[in-house]
């Protein structure tokens, strides 16, 4: 953080073919984002010059070479390569996962370095992005090797805020995937998250079923009656808010979600299709649970739009702020924790 207390925000550049540039761009061409942070985009002058030119957008930058060099009330540029990539818009090439990598390793090194203070991902391709040293179905299992902390894919928007107990693992898996370690660290985590990110005292979180009709009593599956129910019950007595299994078909439609601060579905689309279906525009993706901040779009790269200057930028505009919003909850909080009798004084 600046010494006048403007919040250092970094950001990946993404798949240079999809709309990752264009919503960034477009995003900071409002300059009053200026008032709220100091973004530090890594990747390349040129590569934001050619971007710029082809969509149409016109924003003033300051590249540097490092973000410990950014300027405040400027959108800054770390120069992470100097040659001009080859920009495919709408396709999938090796080169454009080569270089969100390239973009994503620069960001979250200076993230762990302290050079900036909360990061912001454009989408990435998950298959062009693989390499040797790159095995991850996304950013959310690379960031939880990097940074310290649980991570928890955190799918939040005004009223809605949805964590995943499995997220990008195939279907025919995820059973398998849940036990009961799992579950009490992901409640943990996303409880813990609720406090520190978002203010909630005593959170209240809602578990999905695995199962349709969250089994039905063994008849359609028994991993809710021997699995689920047996650690809520243990971690209710413990003095945990934590409720159900609730039959995911309904839960959303009968608006019983807003009973509750969060919902831990228990794979990827239960919880992400209700979610986006809600929210969709206006969700952020947060990986919870890490020692550092970091949010993205609730979308991916877009490819069929992609170079046509269509990308709908208010996703990752709500990402920015939720990185902002959560940094400084989190300040907020580690203060009130480390100083008991700040802390007393807040209780009465």
């Amino acid at each position: 953080m600046q010494e006048d207390g403007k919040i250092k925000l970094g950001i990946s550049i993404g798949d240079l073919n999809g709309i990752g540039c264009e919503v960034v761009l477009k995003t900071f061409e409002d300059s009053r984002m200026l008032d709220f942070c100091t973004p530090i985009i890594f990747a390349s002058n040129k590569t934001l010059s050619f971007q710029q030119k082809e969509l149409g957008i016109d924003i003033k930058y300051n590249g540097v070479q490092e973000a410990s060099n950014a300027i405040d009330g400027k959108v800054n540029v770390v120069n992470v390569w100097k040659e001009i990539p080859d920009v495919k818009f709408g396709e999938a090439t090796e080169e454009g996962g080569q270089y969100a990598l390239k973009s994503l390793r620069a960001a979250v090194d200076a993230l762990k370095n302290g050079d900036i203070d909360a990061l912001v991902t454009a989408p990435i391709n998950k298959n062009n992005i693989q390499t040797e040293d790159f095995k991850f179905p996304g950013h959310t299992d690379f960031l939880a090797q990097e940074l310290e902390g649980e991570s928890l894919m955190f799918m939040v928007a005004e009223g809605l805020k949805v964590g995943l107990l499995t997220d990008h693992v195939a279907v025919k898996d995820v059973s398998s995937a849940i036990n009961p370690i799992l579950i009490r660290s992901k409640v943990r985590t996303i409880e813990k998250s609720l406090r520190m990110d978002f203010g909630v005292r005593a959170p209240k979180v809602a578990l999905l079923g695995i199962n349709p009709h969250s089994g039905d009593n063994g008849v359609i599956g028994k991993e809710d009656d021997e699995v689920l129910k047996p650690i809520i019950k243990e971690m209710s007595d413990a003095g945990h808010l934590v409720f159900g299994p609730y039959s995911a078909d309904s839960f959303f439609g009968s608006d019983n979600y807003k009973n509750f601060d969060a919902i831990l579905a228990a794979y990827h689309d239960q919880g992400l299709i209700p979610f986006k279906t809600l929210s969709f525009g206006k969700g952020v993706n947060f990986t919870a649970g890490l020692s550092k901040v970091r949010t993205s779009p609730d979308h991916g790269t877009a490819y069929e739009i992609a170079g046509k200057g269509r990308a709908d930028h208010s996703s990752f505009k709500e990402a920015v702020f939720m990185a902002l919003s959560i940094f400084k909850n989190r300040q907020e909080y580690q203060e009130l924790t480390e100083n008991p009798l700040q802390r007393q004084r807040v209780r009465r």
